[in-house]
């Protein structure tokens, strides 16, 4: 896969999560894709993504601005940054409670693809920071 192919896909994806395109995003991931959720645990599959998302719905709204994707020349290794622009919907286990509180937050993914997909998602943010936005 090219440099410019991975950029696409990755346009793609981070469009459709935009976009609330939830089977969108799921196109653009490989059946056995590894997400390494941010100080978390790693999840595999896609069917394990799929419940994430759902998850991450049911809790957040968010939206990704000044999105920069960068690609090797071989388009096997990627990394995108970006703001995230939330409203914290609804208690999610371990957190402060919620109750509509906006953040907005620097963060960062890495990513692998092989064969027109990606394949692994790592994710990256500040929690510290989330936190005291939501609690502040």
């Amino acid at each position: 896969m090219s440099r410019a192919a991975t950029l696409a896909l990755l346009e793609t994806y981070y469009g459709a999560f935009n976009a609330g395109n939830w089977e969108g995003m799921l196109a653009c991931l490989s059946d056995d894709v590894a997400h390494d959720i941010n100080q978390g645990e790693r999840q595999v599959g896609k069917d394990t993504f799929r419940a994430f998302i759902a998850h991450m719905e049911r809790c957040y709204r968010e939206r990704l601005e000044d999105i920069v994707l960068m690609a090797n020349e071989e388009g096997t290794r990627a990394a995108a940054e970006f703001v995230v622009h939330g409203e914290y919907l609804a208690t999610d286990e371990g957190l402060p409670e919620a109750n509509g509180q906006t953040y907005v937050l620097p963060a960062g993914a890495f990513l692998t693809i092989a064969d027109g997909r990606i394949t692994r998602l790592t994710m990256y943010y500040n929690l510290a920071d989330w936190t005291a936005q939501v609690v502040g």
